[in-house]
């Protein structure tokens, strides 16, 4: 005897920072039937769970492992350096790095800038994790220099941030399992990427639609449903020469008329 059958399901893993409503919404409208399962986890443990099978598909951040992983760019995201209120940087509109060299700069263990070089003067330690960074922040400790998404997330009414330039930025992608393509990921590439329903290579369609198409195709006049050709203008226009009595001679519906009367 074999077991209930398991209903499908997709499951996507996305890092702080990242907001997959919109997309997780969509799915939702065109795949009532696979429930979507969303995890969030740091960057590092959420390319570990598309490698170890844990995850169908990603919302990650760039670069990743590209031998073994695909990933379709989405956006790239600004940097922004994160200070108290009342620091010297809020009074202008935009900071370079070159503001910030008298500054300690923090640098968390999860950072995701990637830094050749990092500005300012280091810290005595580097704190754990982006959170932990906001609370030195918050204490006058340093700065902290991340992208906008990770500073709206970590807000705080007592920290602002300024859009620093020539700083690294971070780009965000869909990636999934090169070996793991599958209908699924397929579906939700298509969502991600802004496609239809109706898009030969937006969502697949569902058993009733399939049925429905073979249906219209069984009618009589094929995928037209029997639908009447309509006759062009220009024979309608012969056709009603041809009936309305007109200036011409005989016609073929009264081959007699226009002939002359016998005579009594």
């Amino acid at each position: 005897m074999t077991g209930p059958e398991v209903s499908p399901s997709f499951r996507l893993v996305y890092v702080p920072g990242v907001m997959p409503d919109k997309w997780v919404r969509v799915w939702n409208e065109r795949q009532p039937d696979v429930p979507l399962t969303l995890t969030q986890a740091p960057p590092q443990p959420a390319h570990g769970m598309l490698l170890d099978g844990e995850a169908d598909a990603g919302l990650v951040r760039l670069p990743v492992d590209r031998t073994v992983l695909s990933a379709i760019p989405l956006y790239t995201e600004q940097t922004v350096v994160v200070v108290p209120k009342d620091h010297l940087v809020t009074a202008a509109d935009s900071v370079t790095v070159e503001d910030l060299a008298d500054d300690i700069v923090l640098h968390p263990l999860d950072d995701v800038l990637g830094w050749e070089t990092l500005p300012g003067r280091p810290a005595l330690e580097r704190p754990a994790t982006t959170a932990d960074a906001v609370e030195l922040v918050a204490a006058g400790i340093g700065v902290l220099v991340v992208p906008l998404s990770l500073a709206r997330l970590h807000h705080r009414k007592d920290l602002t941030h300024r859009p620093l330039e020539d700083a690294p930025a971070s780009s965000v992608g869909l990636v999934w399992p090169e070996a793991a393509t599958t209908d699924l990921v397929e579906d939700f590439i298509g969502i991600v990427r802004g496609r239809t329903v109706n898009s030969t290579r937006g969502r697949r369609p569902q058993p009733a639609q399939e049925k429905q198409t073979k249906q219209k195709k069984a009618q009589p006049g094929g995928a037209d449903g029997g639908r009447r050709r309509q006759p062009s203008a220009g024979a309608s226009g012969r056709a009603r020469r041809g009936t309305g009595g007109g200036t011409g001679g005989a016609t073929a519906k009264n081959p007699r008329r226009g002939k002359p009367r016998r005579r009594s």
